[in-house]
């Protein structure tokens, strides 16, 4: 099997866009739901649905991949999962180093969805001498004074970032310093880095920020949606202080 470290995708040299590259895992994920229910086939529309895109930015989509699907058919779906998974290089391996092994990086190294889309925790790496040593996952937490050496040992290409800020920065430094070309980075700090290093940054406060905004919202659109009682009330044949003339404006 290859390894992350000699074999990178192919997917910017044929020019996918990123967005459409954002979405791959997402036709991924329901194709997979597909395929354990033994779905032989499915239409764009039905995909795109299960995907929450629309049908025709998945056809756009699928065309950068060369797959068309078959009028009257749809989709084979056993073979687009192998195809978008060859896309997203999810049929090589791909070992990871998680950093700070506290409640989120133990977490992380438990899930066992890593495995089956070719990534495998390779290495833990912590600072505290308390953690380093303890099995998390059946791995041994190894100490952050040895990570050069971990990541070169392990071939790893992929290190998952879950340190407190303030060590953040330090942390990916040293990682691409080793060899580290790609990161995934849960602590809540923007992280610098040079060409040729992808960051992907997962911030959990913001996606609830997100979330409440919306929620705000949709209670306004609510409280807007009610009819003032004074309304209600020139609904019902009844004028406004002046006479003719509504207490309240319409818009």
């Amino acid at each position: 099997m290859a390894t992350g470290r000699t074999h990178r995708p192919a997917t910017r040299s044929r020019g996918i866009p990123e967005a459409t590259v954002a979405r791959l895992p997402l036709y991924l994920r329901a194709l997979t739901a597909l395929s354990e229910r033994s779905v032989p086939t499915v239409s764009s529309e039905e995909l795109a649905a299960a995907a929450g895109v629309n049908s025709a930015k998945l056809r756009k989509d699928f065309s950068y991949l060369g797959s068309y699907g078959t009028r009257g058919v749809g989709y084979d779906v056993e073979y687009l999962v192998y195809q978008i998974s060859r896309e997203l290089g999810l049929t090589q391996d791909w070992p990871v180093a998680i950093v700070g092994i506290g409640n989120l990086g133990a977490a992380l190294a438990n899930y066992g969805g890593f495995a089956s889309r070719g990534f495998r925790v390779a290495a833990l790496i912590d600072a505290d001498p308390a953690v380093t040593g303890r099995q998390v996952a059946g791995i041994a937490v190894q100490h952050s004074d040895d990570l050069e050496k971990i990541i070169s040992d392990n071939g790893v290409s992929i290190g998952v970032i879950t340190t407190p800020p303030g060590v953040a920065q330090q942390v990916c430094d040293r990682l691409v310093a080793a060899g580290v070309t790609s990161i995934l980075n849960f602590a809540p700090t923007v992280l610098t880095v040079p060409d040729g290093v992808d960051v992907r940054k997962v911030d959990l406060s913001i996606e609830l920020q997100i979330l409440a905004f919306h929620e705000q919202r949709k209670a306004g659109e609510e409280h807007e949606g009610a009819v003032p009682p004074v309304a209600a009330h020139q609904e019902a044949g009844e004028q406004g202080p002046d006479g003719d003339v509504p207490a309240v404006m319409p818009a």
